[in-house]
């Protein structure tokens, strides 16, 4: 068995290979990946290439690239190539466009082209937009309201009607806030957690009282496994972890987690631009197939704390360079 699986030296990707080469014997996985300033080799540099391994430099957009990687073919193509902070796609939307839609946009050719079998599209609940009460099903309307979730739901579409139009083997899984080891320090866990184990301030937007389902990462990268492997072609399941918490509750969270005095260490900056109050999404189709998340928040966070506290040479590189340009760039002026 044989999966293309792209953008695998992201945060979900890697984790996603980790555990597919270790529960599925059998298995072969091909990784392309742009190497964009989020794909990170040291992510799966604990699997040496090998047999069952092997690694393409190349972006989604690129139909020499694509064709490359999927070689003489595969049973699957995992899309986890994407751009996906909601603050860069302020910052500049274009970089979005291409690679959530256009990059979409030529694996689904190369599904036509070369008969794949499966192509899973791993996507967010934040296409839904905000929630302001219960939860998200699948078929619910999208309102995206930023530049990222826009690009996502036009992937989503994009494979939808490919599969009305052509009849091309697709399936979308749409996660919720996802956290864990390997996550680039951008994202509000790590970056709270790497700020404060400096002794330094985390960034609270707003009043804090924004409101996000919590995923670890080794739940997310299971469900979408369990959906390439008995999901219906054509359907979409929502996969998330049942844990529904405002930043501000997060933050303190980290703040014992980390030893540090959320009334020292919390700096509240300007709320995001267009920022979603609320997502929550109904997981009901996911769990009917067989999937459930299986780490508790209750360990998972501290867990998460403790990995990053026990791989400082991993994410500390990462902090330096590009990402102190963009941390200046997104906070010094609020």
């Amino acid at each position: 068995m044989r999966w293309v699986v792209t953008g695998g030296l992201g945060f979900i990707g890697s984790n996603f290979i980790r555990i597919a080469l270790r529960e599925r014997p059998d298995l072969e996985i091909v990784n392309l990946d742009a190497m964009t300033y989020a794909g990170n080799p040291a992510n799966l540099r604990d699997i040496e290439p090998a047999r069952r391994y092997r690694f393409v430099h190349g972006d989604i957009a690129d139909p020499a690239a694509v064709r490359e990687a999927l070689g003489d073919g595969a049973d699957a193509i995992v899309n986890f190539a994407a751009e996906t902070h909601v603050d860069r796609s302020i910052l500049d939307p274009e970089a979005f466009l291409k690679t959530d839609i256009l990059g979409t946009h030529v694996l689904l050719e190369a599904v036509r082209e070369q008969k794949i079998a499966r192509f899973l599209q791993v996507s967010t609940d934040e296409v839904y937009g905000h929630v302001a009460e219960g939860e998200s099903k699948e078929d619910d309307n999208l309102r995206p309201r930023s530049p990222y979730s826009a690009s996502k739901a036009g992937g989503d579409l994009q494979v939808l009607a490919y599969h009305t139009t052509f009849g091309t083997p697709v399936i979308i899984t749409r996660g919720s806030n996802t956290y864990g080891p390997y996550q680039y320090p951008e994202k509000l866990i790590p970056l709270f957690i790497t700020n404060l184990i400096d002794d330094q301030t985390v960034p609270v937007y707003g009043d804090g009282m924004q409101i996000r389902d919590w995923l670890h990462v080794e739940d997310h990268a299971h469900g979408i496994m369990h959906v390439l492997e008995q999901g219906e072609l054509g359907e979409i399941y929502n996969i998330g972890g049942g844990n529904g918490r405002t930043n501000l509750e997060i933050t303190e969270k980290l703040m014992h987690g980390c030893g540090r005095d959320i009334k020292t260490h919390v700096r509240h900056v300007a709320d995001r631009e267009g920022h979603d109050r609320r997502y929550a999404i109904d997981t009901a189709k996911a769990r009917a197939l067989g999937w459930k998340p299986r780490v508790a928040f209750e360990s998972g966070l501290p867990a998460t704390i403790q990995w990053y506290r026990e791989n400082e040479a991993w994410w500390r590189p990462l902090k330096s360079g590009e990402f102190g340009e963009y941390y200046k760039r997104q906070y010094a002026h609020r």
